[in-house]
């Protein structure tokens, strides 16, 4: 269970033809380089959901 929680943002990072539009701009940044930075917090609940599945002391 918690290598397919693990799967989604690799998943959702690598589909590049989801994200790779210049719209909707983030206060004149294109979606492209908005969307990678949010993966970064995304990722961190994805790896603390799999710890706590796991029963890890995260």
């Amino acid at each position: 269970m918690k290598y397919l929680v693990l799967l989604i943002p690799c998943v959702i990072a690598l589909w590049v033809p989801f994200f790779n539009t210049a719209e909707p701009a983030l206060g004149g940044v294109p979606f492209f380089y908005w969307f990678q930075i949010v993966m970064i917090p995304g990722s961190v609940v994805f790896i603390w959901i799999a710890a706590k599945i796991e029963g890890s002391d995260l």
